[in-house]
Parts: C-alpha cells; sequence; structure tokens
C-alpha cells in the first residue's frame, strides 16, 4: 500500500527579484539584503570559473553586487530576467579582470625587457670576437701550407692527427711535428704566453 502526501496551502517559492530589484532601484536595504542573498551565490560561482582564483572572485563579486546596488534603477523588466541582468554584469566584470591583469602582466613584461640590462656590453663583446677571429686568421696566413692544414683539420674541423695524416698524403710523425710548430708559432704570433 502507498501514501499519498498532499501539501496544504501555498507552496513555497523563492522572492520575486523584479520586485526586489524595483525596491532596491529606490535605496530599500533590506530588499537589497534579500536579493543579495539569492544572487551573490550565482554570481560568485560564475566569477569563480572565470577568475579561478577564489580571493580575486570574492572581490569582484562584491564589485557586481555593488553595482547592482548603484543601477538597479536601469534594470528593464522587458528586456530579460533579473538573474540574467546579474549574471551578465557579473561575467562582463570577471572578463574585464583577467584582461586588466593580462595587460598588466605584458606591461611589466615589456617594462622588465626594456629595462633588462646585459651583465656585459654585447657590442663590445662582438667586436672583441671578430677581432680575434681576424687575428686568428692573420696567424693562420703565417704559417706554411701543410701546418696551416694540419691545424685547421685538427683544430678546427676536429679530424685526429691520424686521419689528417691520411688525408694529407702525409708520414704522421711529419704531420705531428707540423702541427707542434704550427701552433707554437700560432702562439707566438697571437701573443698568448705559454
Amino acid at each position: 500500500m502507498s501514501t499519498v502526501v498532499h501539501l496544504s496551502g501555498p507552496q513555497r517559492r523563492g522572492p520575486d527579484l523584479k520586485e526586489l530589484l524595483a525596491q532596491v532601484a529606490f535605496g530599500d536595504q533590506d530588499a537589497f539584503g534579500r536579493l543579495y542573498d539569492v544572487v551573490a551565490g550565482p554570481v560568485f560561482g560564475l566569477v569563480r570559473r572565470v577568475l579561478r582564483d577564489p580571493s580575486q572572485s570574492e572581490e569582484v563579486t562584491q564589485e557586481v553586487m555593488l553595482e547592482v546596488w548603484r543601477t538597479a534603477a536601469r534594470y528593464q523588466p522587458d528586456r530579460g530576467e533579473v538573474m540574467s541582468w546579474v549574471l551578465t554584469m557579473a561575467h562582463r566584470r570577471a572578463v574585464d579582470r583577467v584582461r586588466s591583469a593580462q595587460a598588466t602582466a605584458d606591461r611589466e613584461q615589456r617594462v622588465a625587457a626594456r629595462s633588462h640590462v646585459p651583465a656585459f656590453d654585447e657590442v663590445a663583446e662582438q667586436v672583441e670576437g671578430r677581432l680575434e677571429r681576424e687575428q686568428v686568421r692573420r696567424c693562420l696566413r703565417m704559417l706554411t701550407e701543410l701546418q696551416r692544414q694540419a691545424v685547421t683539420l685538427a683544430y678546427y674541423r676536429g679530424y685526429s692527427y691520424r686521419e689528417v695524416a691520411d688525408m694529407l698524403s702525409a708520414p704522421l710523425g711529419t704531420v705531428k711535428t707540423r702541427m707542434r710548430d704550427g701552433l707554437i708559432r700560432l702562439r707566438d704570433c697571437l701573443g698568448v704566453e705559454s
């Protein structure tokens, strides 16, 4: 046997938001308190989904509710429901906060990039590097052909002494001697102390 329960009397429903907002438009603080109780939770939920940060979400929710208090008279009932009006306001405010945070981060990044001072003078470093390379080239030109080829193959191309000897069709001992003599001449030309 099943039991049927009948509800008697009027069924309880939420407050009429349009009516509450109309009262808020006339400065009714009690009506605003009741409106706040109904809409603040959904506003916070929407803002939190956009911002993800709980403290910023609370801040934006308070800004939205303050905006509802100040602009209640602008609400036009024929253009939509109160909850939609408030949530649209909340979404716009949350998106504005995201854009503002991104613009601030971009601005800070640009300022940091402009104010970045390298640990060394890049131009001087490049000039010095070019001068050193030119000096090495000049000193290499002072070597004999066999010395220059052996040093270039071994030190700039990474070949072993045996590979250099094979490539130059010269005995290994000769290549080693020419390389040693070539390196000594390079050291002296470059002014490197041993």
